[in-house]
């Protein structure tokens, strides 16, 4: 999907590799919008109209607009020098800081929470042999299939369907 949208952006003339902060600024809100947008089409394939009896549900419209913001959500990730990869790796991280959430019952907003997600610095791009490498939360050895520890594996397959039709 990020070499596709990364082929898309350069054939329209976004070229994010290298902007400057003024220019990822402008694409960051430019995605943004574009997304805002996307959500409203979005709502509008629902029946929201409370008061609206003729309403129903356009479920094939629906998904169109959930494909067209995955487009602008990987520019928009792109722009931030982030990879497949990162995105994935950060995906991880946070979606255990939400289930840390839930478990401890969310009662406070603790900022420091998510600092770990995502480092200040992109990280580099060539990671050779991840699977070498150990989980920075559990420190078991990572799976070089998936590049997250075991730990990870059983979680991702508990909620992975294997089938996906």
């Amino acid at each position: 999907l990020f070499r596709m949208q990364k082929s898309l952006n350069k054939r329209i003339g976004v070229h994010t590799d290298g902007m400057t902060d003024e220019q990822k600024t402008e694409w960051v809100l430019n995605y943004s919008r574009a997304m805002t947008q996307e959500i409203a089409e979005l709502t509008d394939s629902v029946p929201w109209k409370l008061w609206a009896k003729y309403q129903k549900l356009d479920e094939q419209n629906a998904r169109v607009e959930v494909v067209d913001l995955f487009h602008f959500l990987i520019s928009l990730a792109q722009v931030l020098g982030m990879s497949a990869d990162d995105v994935f790796e950060a995906y991880l991280k946070k979606n255990e800081v939400n289930f840390q959430r839930q478990d401890s019952g969310y009662t406070e907003k603790d900022q420091n929470d998510s600092k770990h997600i995502y480092p200040q610095c992109p990280p580099p791009r060539h990671r050779p042999s991840i699977c070498a490498r150990r989980c920075r939360t559990c420190s078991s050895e990572r799976r070089k299939s998936l590049g997250v520890c075991v730990n990870w594996q059983r979680r991702l397959s508990a909620i992975t369907p294997t089938k996906i039709c």
